[in-house]
């Protein structure tokens, strides 16, 4: 191993775990797999869990690397290479890729035990900085008491950031700003407007300065003011639409009407049949499951724009596991719908039924035409004419999000629901999150639209433990 001025990463077995191709994002610096880490691949390739797949999918990409090479090419370090997708096909020439060919052994604590697999990595890692004193040899793991127990023994450890969407979680796109107080008055002489369809549309130049997305929604901060949806903006010149008022009785979605602004923007956009794909954010209690189910109700059994709505969720308890349920699919992902229970129970009160049969009738019908279906099933299907509600989505990784939304077939609408702010998977953050992946990649789309939910509406005394605990 050469010893320059290159950075030598060791990964750790959750980076692969994780995301396969990690192997080809550490640019010009080296790789090192110790022998525990290809060890602890081997035990987890078997099973259907993503988990699993992942690790299929790593060790077909290193045999493919090492495929036809000697023992000392493979010695001296495999050459890494890939595509860059935005340079027509243009073949980048990253680092190397070694493995642990033969043992690397160094001094740790009495206390850390060297018979655990984690502990040989250190090992490792640490015999690789004694080695190469001038290289600045780093662990690379998504486990953080890894990374506490490398800097404890003078191992330089960092997480895997490839796959951090955003810096900061509070710079993701909320979906919605305000504009200045006065400004349909400032602007009125130079926006151009017509009505088509019933619906006001205006147009108006804008500067560089702005920087306005495909459906954003523009909110005048006064009650009586100017509230549009960016439609398009194209050669500086922005569409915007005359946004509709759902707090209005009158324009109630299956009983329900918008509480408040932001509720009022998912309405516009949970009802719009050009939008195939809707993302809300928000804490528990601001009405993202409510809403979405009303909207869904209305357009499948009113209006018959979908045939059937199908919910799923990550099946991730937030205590202990209670074990395997007994059951058909649908019968064993019923505890995990509690949420859509709950809301179901409220929607079917909210008709004005005079009788308990006609609520009763409603109720029946409202549960033929909703499919639960596990995620674990979704591989390879594809679903034509549906409202798929994705539920809990701050629990899937970009990689199975983008599973689930390629699930949707011509006349298919999805809507993502979550709270980065309640993640229950181990190796998930806010800015690694799936959820944020596709807000933040969804933003520039026209057929798309996102909101942040961030006032509660469930109960006084949920808004009060979402602020204070």
């Amino acid at each position: 191993m050469n010893q320059d001025s290159k950075r030598l990463f060791i990964l750790d077995t959750n980076v692969l775990m994780h995301d396969p191709m990690a192997l080809f994002n550490f640019e010009e610096h080296d790789i090192l797999l110790p022998m525990t880490v290809l060890e602890e691949l081997d035990a987890g390739k078997k099973g259907m869990s993503e988990v699993s797949r992942n690790v299929r999918e790593t060790n077909r990409l290193i045999d493919q690397i090492i495929c036809n090479a000697t023992f000392e090419e493979i010695k001296a370090g495999l050459s890494l290479e890939r595509i860059h997708p935005l340079k027509d096909g243009q073949t980048l020439h990253l680092g190397k890729l070694y493995f642990e060919t033969e043992p690397l052994k160094a001094e740790l604590p009495a206390s850390l035990p060297s018979h655990k697999a984690d502990n040989h990595i250190l090992q490792t890692g640490l015999a690789l900085k004694e080695l190469y004193p001038q290289r600045n040899v780093t662990l690379v793991t998504k486990d953080i008491n890894m990374r506490i127990k490398s800097s404890a023994v003078g191992l330089h450890s960092e997480d895997y950031y490839n796959d951090r969407v955003l810096e900061d979680a509070d710079l993701l796109y909320t979906g919605w700003d305000y504009l200045d107080e006065h400004f349909f008055e400032q602007n009125a002489h130079r926006m151009k407007s017509w009505l088509n369809d019933g619906r006001t549309f205006y147009e108006i130049e804008i500067d560089n300065t702005v920087h306005w997305y495909p459906n954003q929604c523009l909110i005048s901060p006064n009650e009586a003011g100017f509230s549009a949806i960016v439609r398009k903006v194209e050669n500086n010149i922005a569409t915007l639409e005359y946004m509709q008022n759902f707090q209005q009785s009158k324009k109630s979605i299956w009983g329900i009407s918008a509480r408040n602004e932001e509720q009022n923007m998912a309405l516009n956009f949970l009802m719009d049949p050009e939008i195939e794909f809707v993302s809300l954010l928000g804490v528990a209690g601001t009405g993202k499951t409510l809403l979405t189910l009303a909207a869904a109700l209305e357009q499948t059994l009113e209006d018959n724009l979908y045939s059937e709505i199908i919910m799923t969720r990550a099946t991730i308890p937030v205590g202990e596991d209670i074990g395997f349920l007994p059951g058909t699919e649908e019968e064993k992902m019923t505890p995990w719908m509690g949420a859509l229970m709950d809301n179901l129970e409220v929607l079917s009160q909210t008709e004005g039924h005079v009788s308990k049969w006609e609520k009763d009738t409603t109720t029946e019908l409202m549960n033929r035409r909703i499919k639960i279906k596990s995620m674990n099933f979704m591989r390879g299907r594809t679903f034509q004419k549906k409202f798929i509600i994705l539920d809990e989505a701050q629990n899937l990784t970009p990689k199975q999000m983008k599973t689930l939304i390629t699930r949707a077939g011509e006349g298919s609408k999805i809507v993502c629901l979550g709270n980065i702010g309640q993640i229950d998977s181990p190796y998930l953050t806010e800015t690694t999150t799936g959820l944020t992946y596709v807000v933040d990649r969804f933003k520039y789309w026209e057929h798309s639209a996102h909101i942040t939910l961030k006032q509660g509406e469930r109960s006084r005394l949920a808004e009060f433990a979402n602020e204070n605990l």
